[in-house]
């Protein structure tokens, strides 16, 4: 084929193996994968991709591996500003003798915007292209996610008890629907409704919530039986589990994306399965603040969607999705008391196409497939740590460390390159952060 008749493209990403997640397993050995604007285009044998286009921009990786973008299912990102605050405590002391503290003393759009950018590039540097997030000042997450190009579904905030967000229950609803119609068609930023938890929202915002979610076709993205005082407490106040209270409110149904999920009987598994629940699954959140275990191996057996995510870095503290995905493996073995549980490749889809799906995207995202959105992601494996290497899924999981991320796109664009951040002015956001770092280490929580 003739330099005239190659077909044009903007990129093509050579790599020494493609792991495309979908097909489940399949490794791709001396791949490319072409792209044009914000889509994959093609994905071939190298050999053939050289000879049928024309890029614009060739990126040449023969010793690594090029995935999808990880998806991170669950986070707080602002919260990254608080890395360190409180840790080696439970979830209730940390919260209420803490984080809630120190969030009444800081809270504002400008404290969320400076806390989200050092979110995406710790994110970024490690070959995460999007996240679900839960917190208060969704419109400065938005802002700060569409000017910096980084993906996410912003979660629109409902719990009941005031805060500098919103003031009153019906506050948090108007204003969630302001953002809600000022990002409704933004390209990368979508929104979910977002209640914290079921003990602290009422029967009467959930209902509201479904309502909404189901006109306006949003997920509804919520922690539910994180711990097993969560259990006692909805027990005695309402005589059933919470997650019987969300199904009776009409919420337990395919939009809803479940957080943690550590106190699980068999019949709300068989339930979240029957109704296309989503479950996102945190496991060093819930190692460190001692929550308990998700039945991760038997969720997955039983059909449940199943998506990864770290929580926020005030309780994890870091947003390695490479951590996690080995953290879930390992953890998901040794719960169930088989080796066999959740393999390389299931954790891995669990952190990309698995987490898509709990959030609506799985069609845009999570698998490199023709026609989607190029979040992509290059993990050099020429490090010694990761020599020899027999099987990219099993590495990956098993070997891989985030610095060994050197290029991301999101929707074609080139976030990160040579391990380089791009658009993101380094010093200017550690000056920031360590602003941020003198003026909470004053309120007196830090030990």
């Amino acid at each position: 084929m003739t330099e005239t008749t190659r077909q044009p493209c903007d990129l093509l990403i050579e790599a020494g193996w493609v792991v495309p997640v979908n097909p489940h397993g399949v490794v791709l050995v001396d791949h490319a994968v072409v792209v044009s604007g914000d889509r994959i285009v093609a994905l071939l044998p190298l050999a053939e991709a050289r000879e049928r286009f024309a890029p614009a921009q060739t990126v040449s990786r023969p010793d690594s591996v090029l995935i999808p973008g990880l998806v991170n299912g669950h986070t707080h990102n602002p919260m990254t500003l608080m890395r360190g605050v409180a840790d080696d405590l439970s979830l209730m002391p940390w919260l209420h003798e803490h984080v809630w503290p120190i969030e009444g003393a800081v809270m504002s759009p400008e404290f969320v915007a400076d806390g989200v950018e050092l979110a995406v590039a710790e994110m970024l540097r490690g070959g995460t292209t999007c996240c679900n997030e839960s917190y208060f000042f969704p419109d400065a997450q938005a802002a700060t996610y569409r000017r910096l190009g980084f993906r996410a579904r912003v979660g629109l905030p409902v719990i009941e008890f005031p805060s500098a967000w919103a003031a009153s229950t019906a506050e948090y609803f108007d204003k969630g629907l302001e953002v809600y119609d000022n990002y409704r068609s933004d390209p990368l930023v979508s929104l979910s409704f977002a209640p914290h938890a079921p003990y602290t929202v009422s029967d009467e915002s959930f209902e509201r919530i479904r309502m909404l979610a189901e006109q306006l076709d949003l997920p509804v993205h919520v922690h539910v039986h994180e711990t097993a005082q969560e259990i006692a407490d909805s027990l005695k106040q309402y005589g059933q589990r919470p997650i019987a209270r969300l199904d009776r409110l009409g919420v337990v149904n395919e939009r809803l994306i479940a957080v943690h999920m550590t106190q699980l009987i068999d019949a709300e598994i068989a339930l979240c399965a029957e109704r296309g629940v989503s479950v996102l699954h945190c496991p060093q959140s819930n190692l460190k603040l001692a929550s308990g275990f998700s039945p991760v191996e038997k969720l997955r057996r039983a059909g449940v969607n199943l998506g990864l995510g770290t929580d926020g870095c005030a309780s994890n503290n870091d947003l390695d999705m490479f951590d996690e995905m080995r953290t879930a493996a390992l953890l998901a073995k040794g719960v169930a008391m088989d080796a066999t549980a959740l393999d390389a490749a299931s954790a891995l889809r669990i952190a990309t196409l698995g987490s898509a799906k709990a959030l609506g995207l799985d069609e845009h995202i999570g698998s490199i497939e023709v026609g989607k959105q190029a979040d992509l992601t290059l993990i050099a494996m020429d490090a010694l740590e990761t020599q020899p290497m027999y099987n990219a899924i099993s590495h990956l999981v098993y070997a891989t460390g985030r610095h060994q991320v050197s290029d991301v796109w999101i929707a074609g664009q080139r976030k990160l390159a040579d391990r380089e951040l791009v658009g993101i002015d380094v010093d200017a956001l550690r000056a920031k952060t360590r602003q941020w770092q003198q003026r909470i280490a004053a309120i007196g929580n830090k030990p």
